[in-house]
């Protein structure tokens, strides 16, 4: 009887202890493996969906992917600066314009900073900007469609790091140089740098309406490395903060001559002041050569201008414009807090943040509490413009967000850890270890004026041993945070692709309703249009053959071509006639250089082939799309160069 009481007192203390498990976070305070289920947290049902979306930058893959959290399915690569076989981006006659360049075709890039549109400092999830690092450009992708829309080049840069980042009513995208260089560009000794070389700070306006976007205004500067940026907002909306570094303007060994100085700078700039001084006929037009590319969504083209000129500012010709607020040691991120009084500046070989307050900032102008100038911009004195700092302990501060419940998170990139912290206090809540080297994190809405909280993504530059081994390199960890509670909690990992830098996250439900699911036939403009199985033809123009085609489960009409001969280029020009949601078509031929079409409901795209050999080649749908899918071919025949049979072909006879 005794054994048997001890036995059923076990079994319910064993329950009790199953239970505590799975009882969740209840309070604000509670944490641990025994009152929380990580896998509860992250986990998302069939047919549930996430509550955010994030929007990673795909680093050196070019491209933006776009993540659900907190379950860290990746959703979609969103293709921008990189040709991308899977979707044609970048290989049909429609997208090949986006990814031209004042060098040429640029096929690829370095994405890092995606940034999300806003109106009065929130987001408003109609598109999403990122940059391109190594060929400078500005990409703006529409958040119905996920499509990338436009992409305007920035000349006067190299590196364009310090982007995208948005004002509060996204007036401006601006865009900072990493690496200063002659401007205009020059055949110029490097060991002429000190003094010669300029960093350009570019501000880009976007159309409220239809987003297109213009560069405004540069701003010539002196030739530091302008590492990142942020917006003011609220009562500092109208300025614009820039870290830099190497203000040694070493251009040799810059880890060991770019870091001599004690302190670098943030740059302040009033672009409001400026912006009134362009358009009351201030500046300079230089002449410039870059690429705006913009697709339209009606006509499913993009087309690709060449811009001749661009306005030059001074910025020692409009005082008040422009001031440096000196910055332990070279700083790398540059965060300004939900309220706007905050400027966070971290320097990477300094283990202490640095705050800096803009009200103390303005009092400091208005006193002219300067501390001497660097090429005619005045240099405000470190004491004045001082907010607090934050002791952290850390080594290798990088980037800081905001929950907005009054606290900050750093990322370490050396300690590998998440630092939190209270503004106003600066003292420091928490830490915890993250694996390993994180670079950027990203709360959802963190760098605006309403952050949503709940879940901090720390993007991390080293995986080693979090993943199965795949060889050498394995793709770069991401990991999340539960910040609900008191204190943080790591609740889960997931690889990435790419190299993501940074990060961009909204609430599902601002996009969710908004997606565009078709397009309309009825609103497709293409000139080559085929918007039913009766306009489909097939017309010769010299050695052009175009193929008027359309798509729908499960044939392609025409399905059976002749009169192709060896050194015609021949034009496919796929309409998918699907009027359903989630029902695309792939176009493939055997032989083409270029890769395959998926052509969404209503869309219109165009593959270029060039036969060369003599004989029967199929064509087929690449995208699985119904039963029948393996019956949905066609054949073209190519007869010789010299071959005199007349183009014909079958509409389904």
């Amino acid at each position: 009887m005794k054994k048997h009481t001890y036995l059923v007192m076990g079994l319910l203390g064993f329950a009790a202890l199953l239970t505590s498990c799975g009882n969740g976070n209840q309070g604000k305070g509670s944490s641990g493996a025994l009152n929380s289920s990580n896998a509860e947290k992250v986990y998302v049902a069939p047919g549930e969906h996430d509550e955010f979306y994030a929007f990673m930058s795909g680093g050196y893959s070019g491209n933006l992917t776009v993540y659900g959290l907190p379950s860290g399915r990746m959703f979609k690569e969103i293709p921008v600066f990189s040709q991308f076989a899977t979707s044609g981006y970048g290989y049909s006659e429609e997208t090949k314009p986006m990814l031209n360049t004042s060098f040429g075709f640029v096929p690829w890039d370095d994405s890092h900073h995606p940034d999300i549109s806003q109106t009065n400092g929130e987001l408003d999830g109609r598109w999403i900007f990122i940059n391109g690092n190594n060929t400078p450009r500005i990409a703006r992708i529409s958040l119905t469609t996920f499509e990338t829309e436009e992409i305007i080049e920035v000349p006067n840069s190299a590196g364009n790091h310090s982007s995208s980042f948005i004002t509060e009513n996204t007036e401006y995208v601006v865009a900072g140089t990493r690496f200063s260089v002659p401007v205009p560009q020059a055949d110029m000794p490097i060991k002429e740098y000190k003094g010669n070389f300029k960093g350009a700070l570019s501000f880009i306006s976007v159309d409220p309406e239809h987003g297109h976007m213009d560069i405004k205004f540069q701003i010539l500067m002196p030739g530091f490395n302008y590492d990142l940026s942020h917006p003011g907002r609220g009562k500092s909306h109208g300025w614009f903060f820039f870290t830099t570094y190497n203000t040694e303007e070493a251009n040799s060994l810059l880890e060991v001559n770019a870091s001599q100085n004690d302190k670098d700078f943030i740059a302040a700039i009033n672009w409001k002041k400026i912006e009134e001084y362009v358009n009351n006929g201030g500046g300079t037009k230089m002449p410039a050569n870059y690429a705006h590319n913009v697709y339209d969504e009606h006509t499913h083209t993009a087309t690709s201008i060449m811009r001749k000129e661009v306005l030059t500012v001074d910025p020692t010709k409009i005082p008040g414009a422009v001031f440096f607020l000196p910055t332990p040691k070279s700083p790398h991120g540059c965060d300004v807090d939900p309220s706007g009084e905050y400027i966070i500046g971290n320097g990477k070989l300094s283990a202490d943040l640095t705050v800096h307050s803009f009200d103390k900032m303005i009092a400091a102008i208005e006193g002219k509490k300067f501390d001497g100038e660097a090429y005619g911009i005045p240099i405000l004195k470190f004491e004045d413009v001082l907010a607090g700092t934050v002791k952290s302990g850390g080594l290798g501060p990088l980037h800081t967000e905001f929950d907005g419940e009054g606290n900050a998170y750093t990322t370490f990139f050396i300690s590998s850890e998440v630092v939190m912290w209270k503004l106003g206090t600066w003292e420091v809540i928490d830490r915890k270890p993250t694996y390993y080297s994180v670079g950027h994190l990203m709360i959802p809405g963190g760098n605006s004026r309403k952050p949503f909280g709940k879940y901090v993504v720390a993007m991390n530059k080293i995986t080693k041993d979090r993943y199965l081994p795949t060889g050498p390199e394995l793709e770069h960890s991401a990991q999340l945070y539960d910040i609900s509670g008191d204190k943080m909690e790591l609740i889960y990992d997931f690889p990435t692709h790419g190299e993501p830098h940074y990060a961009a996250g909204i609430p599902a439900e601002i996009l969710a309703p908004k997606s565009q699911k078709i397009y309309k036939l009825a609103e497709n403009k293409h000139p080559y249009a085929t918007l039913g199985a009766a306009d489909a033809k097939v017309v010769r123009d010299g050695k052009d053959v175009h193929i008027y085609m359309s798509t729908i489960r499960s044939h392609f009409t025409p399905d059976n071509i002749e009169g192709v001969k060896v050194g015609d280029k021949v034009y496919f020009h796929i309409t998918n006639q699907e009027q359903d949601f989630d029902v695309p078509h792939g176009f493939a031929v055997i032989g083409a250089n270029t890769s395959e079409l998926l052509v969404m409901p209503g869309q219109t795209k165009t593959i270029i082939w060039e036969p060369k050999q003599v004989g029967v080649w199929p064509f087929y749908c690449t995208d699985f799309c119904s039963a029948l899918h393996q019956e949905m071919q066609g054949y073209v025949r190519v007869s010789p160069a010299n071959s005199n049979i007349e183009l014909s072909w079958s509409l389904g006879d």
